[in-house]
């Protein structure tokens, strides 16, 4: 089984690029968003720590947590910020670590990871190598404003605490460009694809 990491700055396009391959490939995709989600429901592993981090009041009448109350401490309080991460990232990696673990038992050909935090989370020590997605920050900056509704201000605020475009390509195995129509970027996933199967 191939291991892939694939990361990249806030509206590059990770998530359509993973949509892509998980409808032509026979790949098993996790996102740390979506785990990181999961652990923090309800008998999830990482529900009671958060609470004691912020108190009951956060706790829905469903029981589950009102993540906007969470979103709008951290964004005031950086370091209520770093103590949520401290809870949330070990627990994501170790199980997206379980997945590649059960993938691996399954003969699932290709796995891919995806985070914004791969790099900076040291996720090498569990993929084989890195994707980066790169698109053009004008592009992005379009795409945050346009699908997500972020301000000039937010999303300036967003990619200061990201690493740089440089910093991403360094760490990259494979670099996959992004910025045009989807039929290019489609193309060179294909033909990153058909080389694994060469080798």
């Amino acid at each position: 089984m191939r291991v892939i990491g694939i990361s990249g700055g806030v509206g590059s396009g990770k998530s359509s690029v993973l949509n892509y391959i998980e409808e032509n490939y026979d790949a098993r995709v996790v996102q740390a968003d979506e785990v990181g989600y999961l652990l923090m429901l309800p008998g999830g592993d990482c529900y009671q720590e958060v609470i004691e981090l912020f108190g009951e009041w956060i706790v829905m009448e469903d029981g589950t947590l009102d993540r906007m109350k969470i979103a709008e401490i951290v964004f005031q309080k950086r370091e209520m910020l770093d103590r949520l991460d401290g809870i949330i990232h070990p627990a994501v990696k170790e199980y997206i670590k379980k997945e590649v673990a059960r993938a691996g038992k399954e003969d699932v050909p290709y796995f891919f990871i995806e985070a914004a935090l791969l790099i900076e989370e040291k996720y090498d020590e569990i993929y084989d190598e890195l994707w980066v997605v790169y698109c053009e920050p004008q592009v992005r900056r379009e795409r945050l404003r346009n699908d997500r509704g972020y301000t000039d201000q937010r999303i300036d605020e967003i990619l200061s605490n990201q690493l740089s475009d440089d910093e991403y390509e360094a760490a990259a195995d494979f670099v996959l460009y992004n910025s045009e129509d989807v039929e290019h970027t489609h193309l060179q996933i294909d033909r990153r694809m058909r080389k694994y199967e060469t080798m």
